[in-house]
């Protein structure tokens, strides 16, 4: 079928953006909205002596000015911590309460202190200015390092070695024996996965407002879980029944994780619309979305594989220190200390584990959800550990993973860490990454390259991935009307990933319509509530929901068909948008059908499971060439073949893996949020100083699908896909410029490569095989010492 899963269709959501007639939050603030604006703490750590905003209620326009003792008189609550979890001896985590505005103690730069509502922009941000804050500075701590050294600065008196959790898997004694009889121990320590800001094209957005008739506050804003914030911010920090809140997100302008959850600005952005009973706006700045949303990555590592005589891994090895910020969240730790860890082995047959994972306070921003969540920081630790070892070895890289790689016969295969892959072919996978990025053929480019005074090198990563964030439920409605729409409505959430075409195809499939005749509606709690969009799980859960939901339409229409053609049921049949008794020429078409019910509709509330999280797999392989007297970098060619089982729609398939790979490429060579070791100022707080990947910078992808080995958890075989090329892309640019710089006789075991790999890093290694350092002193990276 032409616009049916598996054919190239153009997206439907791009005519309306295009045209500029998209609906973001920021479209929809009816006349007289007041804005809101923050006044955010210019200090990492300080106590609150006093906070005057009499000058600032005195200025003209403002309505009002609102601090956290407001609040806590309103019956607002903090956000929650990770309860859940454990810190070594059993207890649970720890975390200083994080209220929507400062309470008592600010703990980073950035943090909210206060809110002034005016009736302009312009009139907050001047009020913001009149506010007089008064602080007792106390010392900052920044760095993961320094945060568990002896005497260390308190971020929070009950975590005193400020570790929030904590986090072992697998056999230490084993893992010590395996060691100890290993015949190539291979080590890389530090390895540093740096913190990262998610950048979204669309800053965070609110807009609230309160109905005094029925006490309910309407909240539009930029979401990937509607539901979510719904949910926390009615039961947990503002106390009421969840009907008494509805959550609406329209056209949202890219998420990448940071718009997984409820923020403390959404809190008190509700609280004034219900105080003040008057639509509040709030539009984050870019310097906002720098200080205060959530930031990525961040982890410090120490990694180790042990292996037999023939390159077999016997052990893995890894202690991370992960820095959560000063506000240890659910989604901050479990990334860390536990979805991280769940691909740690990857595609790799590794019986003996030991992992070590710490959830560290420091005086920073929280960590949470990017892009991957967890997964990039644990496939960069393994893919450069197999590339060190490959060289130390003494094996071609490509042979060692092969070596170690699971096999199909072992599927279905329960790693080391207690998750099942179902499926996957990695060797074959393995097989046509070489063959289409022509690995046997790199000597010559590299002669090449040499001839033109270049370094040339060559990085791999073969790896897995999970999706799905162990929500695997999903409720889709079906609305077959008599005008000739057919409307789906779904609580997973649109942010540019392509769901309305891709949910459109899967139900042309089942009711043989014309594309166009599909109306898919997101992004409404009143209408439909779920986890939303996040882990790659949209198409897994939401599309496998979409086919079943459409499938028990037409079983239900079947029935309605064979009532008011006067047969049975067995006798009907549907093609193209008609009813017929079979072996005759009697039918009903699917929207008259609908026409004649009671309520002129066929509808359907249908609620679907699927078995699993997918585990879709890649191999990626990168070229890079490197200016030996300036140290620039340039990625020149990039191959990568992805299962991602079956495919609905190759445009957005390639779109989300070459969009990935970019966002993996950015933090291998170029980004890094940066605080002030000394001051904990953000030294990276605009994109003049945060390097994002650029127009350009071209790179030449390659980029193939296999869907030989389709997902056996849900109906349509399908595996996440918006996280892979991310993944992937970061440690295969990485071992690209190490191996650059070892086929250049440069020694970098003693002091690993460490992101960004910055022309800096390249050339100082290069030029005197001095010890790299990321930034001068004084203004150093948060994850080194």
């Amino acid at each position: 079928m032409r616009f049916g899963s598996g054919q190239a269709v153009r997206r439907v959501e791009d005519a309306s953006l295009l045209l500029g007639k998209g609906q973001f939050t920021d479209d929809m603030a009816p006349e007289g909205t007041l804005v809101l604006a923050f006044l955010r703490s210019p200090y990492a750590h300080a106590r609150i002596v006093s906070i005057d905003t009499s000058a600032a209620l005195a200025m003209p326009g403002v309505v009002a000015v609102v601090t956290s003792q407001d609040l806590v008189a309103g019956g607002v609550k903090p956000l929650p911590h990770a309860a859940m979890f454990k810190r070594a001896d059993g207890s649970g985590a720890v975390s200083p309460p994080r209220f929507p505005l400062a309470l008592d103690v600010i703990r980073f730069s950035g943090e909210a202190v206060a809110a002034v509502i005016a009736g302009t922009r312009d009139q907050a941000r001047d009020a913001i200015e009149a506010i007089a804050l008064e602080v007792e500075d106390l010392p900052p701590v920044l760095a993961v390092t320094d945060a568990v050294a002896p005497g260390a600065p308190m971020v929070w008196h009950e975590a005193p070695d400020n570790i929030a959790a904590e986090a072992r898997y697998g056999d230490v004694k084993a893992v010590e024996a395996a060691f100890a009889a290993a015949a190539h121990v291979v080590t890389l320590d530090p390895l540093v996965n740096q913190r990262l800001a998610p950048a979204s094209i669309e800053p965070r957005t609110v807009l609230a407002a309160h109905d005094k008739a029925t006490d309910r506050i309407t909240i539009r804003m930029s979401s990937q879980m509607p539901a979510g914030v719904r949910n926390l911010l009615a039961d947990t920090v503002l106390g009421c029944p969840q009907d008494k809140i509805r959550v609406l997100v329209g056209d949202v302008g890219g998420g990448f994780g940071m718009k997984t959850g409820l923020y403390p600005e959404d809190a008190v952005v509700a609280f004034c619309a219900r105080k003040l009973s008057r639509p509040v706006l709030w539009v984050a700045d870019r310097s906002e979305e720098f200080l205060a949303a959530i930031h990525g990555r961040d982890i410090h590592s120490r990694a180790q594989l042990a292996f037999d005589a023939s390159g077999r891994i016997q052990a893995f090895r890894v202690a991370s220190l992960a820095n959560v910020g000063a506000f240890a969240t659910p989604t901050g730790v479990a990334i860390q200390t536990m979805i991280g860890p769940w691909v740690l082995p990857s595609i790799y047959d590794i019986r003996l584990i030991d992992f070590h994972f710490k959830a560290v306070l420091t005086n920073t921003a929280p960590t949470g959800a990017y892009r991957g969540a967890g997964r990039p920081e644990s496939i960069y630790i393994i893919e450069r550990l197999m590339d060190a070892a490959a060289r130390q070895i003494g094996l071609d890289g490509a042979e060692l993973r092969r070596r170690n790689m699971v096999r199909p016969e072992q599927m279905p295969y329960k790693n080391a860490m207690g998750q099942v892959y179902d499926s996957g072919k990695f060797e074959k996978v393995l097989d046509q990454g070489l063959a289409l990025a022509d690995w046997s053929g790199f000597d010559a480019r590299a002669a090449q390259s040499k001839a033109r005074g270049k370094l040339r090198g060559l990085g791999l990563a073969t790896f897995l991935e999970w999706t799905g964030g162990n929500a695997f439920e999903e409720r889709v409605t079906v609305n077959v009307k008599p005008d000739g729409i057919i409307e789906l409505v779904s609580a997973t959430q649109a942010m540019g990933q392509g769901l309305a075409t891709t949910y459109a195809q899967l139900a042309v499939d089942v009711f043989g319509v014309p594309i166009e005749r599909i109306r898919v509606i997101q992004g409404d709690t009143d209408l439909a509530t779920g986890f939303g969009s996040a882990g790659s799980r949209s198409l897994f859960t939401g599309g496998t929901a979409v086919t079943v939901a459409s499938e028990r339409t037409i079983t239900r229409a079947k029935a309605l068909a064979a009532e008011a053609l006067e047969v049975g049921e067995p006798d009907i049949e549907y093609t193209q948008m008609l009813f017929r008794v079979v072996g005759t020429d009697r039918s009903i078409g699917l929207f008259d059908l609908a026409a004649r019910q009671p309520d002129q509709r066929i509808y359907i509330d249908s609620t679907s499971t699927v078995a699993g999280p997918t585990w879709p797999n890649g191999c990626h392989v990168v070229e890079v060439e490197i200016d030996p007297d300036t140290g620039d970098t340039q990625v020149v060619a990039y191959s990568s073949v992805n299962d991602v089982g079956r495919v609905v729609n190759p445009i957005i398939v390639r779109g989300q893996l070459d969009g990935g790979a970019l966002q993996g490429i950015g933090q291998a060579l170029c980004e890094h949020l940066v605080y002030d070791r000394e001051s904990g100022q953000m030294v990276t707080g605009s994109f003049l100083d945060y390097a994002m990947p650029r127009a350009d910078m071209p790179i030449p992808f390659k980029t193939e699908m296999d869907e030989s080995s389709p997902c056996l958890n849900n109906a349509l075989g399908v595996k996440g896909v918006g996280e892979l090329g991310t993944i992937g892309a970061t440690p295969a640019t990485v071992n690209a410029v190490v191996d650059a710089l070892a086929r250049a006789g440069v020694d970098t075991r003693a002091h690993p490569v460490q992101m960004p790999v910055t022309s800096e890093q390249v050339w100082r290694p290069w030029r005197g095989g001095t010890k790299v350092l990321a930034r001068a002193p004084g203004s150093v990276p948060l994850t080194q010492g």
